[in-house]
């Protein structure tokens, strides 16, 4: 199995790609302006406590303010109110927690207006990005990732991943983080940590522990309401939670994102260092990878299977229903209920894959083909749960019920990715499409023009939509042959897949548009 990280950069955004075999499963983007990612950490105020919800609203900086369910507390709220105001007084300097005598912890089961109240200071984290209306939501019990740890201030508990099977493995990894980690201070570890030596576990522990402090310096003087801890670039941040030996090429576009994802490599994985490679070739890098093309077929409301099958997936305010449909299929099996088994097999990976690649959230319903065999729906049901074993966002999947449908949670932390991917007619509603005569009218003036222009270009590139590009080179004569006939100049002609069916750009040699 390979894995591949392909990075787009764009004057506003940066936009992520992994595969695996070749095949789309991740796609992410990171814009310039959003300044409420996951994991970052805010001095905020308290707006208004609401009795009513159990719940207080809190100011960020966001136009809408972020809300705090008292359950989002954390048990150690008293000892965090108490650090955060010894430091805005500057009573105190220390800030490794090692001397600072803990509260008692708050009732799991109180009320909001018994632990805090309004314009009072205090440290948030944001779990999940400003979404339609509503503004982020955040959690006073907070934690800093790393590549094997994610450390827990103002606690003592150390825990393992649930995705670590061995017991033995588990107790050496409690073992020895207990042995190293710092007073004050709870551990979490992570799957990635399985089989590493307490040297990179250290080496883990102590880089957080001074993300912390220098977090820590910002509060003293920090006005409300300000970022006091950012959480990694996307890049990095996905390197950290999904890299490991499998992967085999990470391609760079920009130079700068070059160095600081080998800077980042470096730290964690030296010996991956080399699989960075900065792209330089003339193709768009997700038109070189056929990232463009899978998108155009991924994000429809229509997802297409091998063989005819395909999904429908809709979406709602509330939940998302996804319909399995064998189409045309046509197999070897001998009967409907083993054609329905292979369906449904096929369906629950592209499922698995379609939720990581949409990032979809809330709710999921699928209606998966009617089977009549018990064991052909656990079987259903445990490959399900295989494909999605990877999904990094929090899930629960429920066995099929009586209709045949099989109900998902999954866990919604930032926007769902939506790409529209049908185009309108450009003949109009109701019209066929048939040759684009009055799209090439305006290529074949625009070409006049630049040929008749003051400036020689040596050669010419026209990138366009690959429709309209096998209309202008197919055929004999061709509109290009022509062209060259008319104007003793060949075009290079290059279909791009992320072009829209009109959209179209003549390029010189450098690849500089002229027109």
């Amino acid at each position: 199995m390979n894995r591949e990280l392909i990075v787009r950069s764009r004057h506003d955004s940066v936009d992520f790609a992994l595969l695996k075999d070749g095949k789309l499963i991740e796609l992410h983007k990171d814009e310039e302006d959003n300044n409420f990612t996951v994991g970052d950490i805010f001095l905020a105020k308290i707006r208004k406590p609401v009795t009513g919800l159990n719940a207080a609203f809190v100011n960020v900086g966001y136009e809408k303010d972020a809300f705090l369910h008292y359950h989002d507390l954390g048990p150690q709220l008293a000892s965090l109110l108490k650090f955060i105001k010894k430091i805005r007084t500057g009573k105190l300097r220390d800030y490794s927690l090692k001397n600072f005598p803990f509260e008692k912890d708050i009732d799991k089961n109180g009320g909001i207006n018994e632990v805090i109240k309004a314009n009072q200071s205090l440290l948030v984290q944001i779990v999940k990005e400003p979404i339609s209306t509503k503004g982020p939501r955040i959690s006073s019990e907070l934690s800093l990732a790393g590549r094997y740890l994610v450390m827990v201030p103002f606690s003592d508990r150390v825990s393992v991943s649930q995705k670590i099977g061995s017991k033995e493995e588990k107790d050496r990894l409690i073992r020895l983080v207990k042995s190293i980690k710092p007073k004050g201070f709870g551990v979490i570890i992570r799957t990635v940590a399985e089989g590493k030596k307490v040297a990179e576990l250290d080496k883990d522990l102590q880089n957080l522990l001074t993300k912390w402090l220098t977090l820590c310096k910002k509060i003293y003087k920090a006005p409300h309401p300000s970022k006091v801890l950012v959480e990694l670039n996307r890049a990095s941040s996905i390197l950290r939670d999904v890299f490991n030996d499998s992967f085999t090429g990470i391609f760079v576009d920009d130079e700068t994102l070059y160095n600081q994802i080998k800077d980042y490599l470096h730290e964690i994985a030296p010996e991956k260092e080399s699989i960075v490679k900065l792209y330089s070739g003339q193709a768009p890098i997700f038109e070189k990878f056929g990232i463009e093309r899978q998108i155009k077929t991924s994000f429809g409301r229509t997802a297409s299977m091998s063989k005819g099958a395909y999904l429908v997936i809709e979406h709602t305010e509330a939940l998302h229903v996804i319909d399995v449909n064998s189409g045309n299929r046509s197999n070897k099996a001998k009967n409907q209920e083993d054609t329905a088994l292979e369906v449904n097999l096929l369906a629950a990976s592209e499922i698995a894959r379609q939720l990581r690649l949409r990032d979809m959230g809330g709710i999921i319903v699928i209606d998966f083909i009617d089977m009549v065999k018990g064991p052909h729906r656990r079987k259903l049901y445990d490959h399900l749960r295989e494909e999605m074993k990877e999904d990094r966002a929090k899930h629960k999947i429920l066995p099929p019920s009586k209709f045949g449908l099989v109900q998902i949670t999954r866990q919604r932390v930032r926007p769902e990715v939506k790409i529209k991917t049908s185009e309108e007619n450009p003949n109009g509603t109701g019209q066929e499409i048939e040759a684009p005569i009055v799209l090439i009218d305006k290529i074949n003036a625009d070409l006049e023009k630049i040929l008749k222009g003051p400036n020689k270009h040596k050669s010419l590139i026209l990138n366009l939509h690959p429709f309209i590009a096998a209309y202008l080179t197919k055929g004999f004569p061709s509109i290009r042959s022509k062209w060259f006939l008319e104007h003793k100049k060949w075009v290079k002609i290059q279909p791009r897949d992320a072009y829209t069916y009109l959209e179209y750009r003549f390029k010189d040699k450098d690849g500089a548009t002229i027109r």
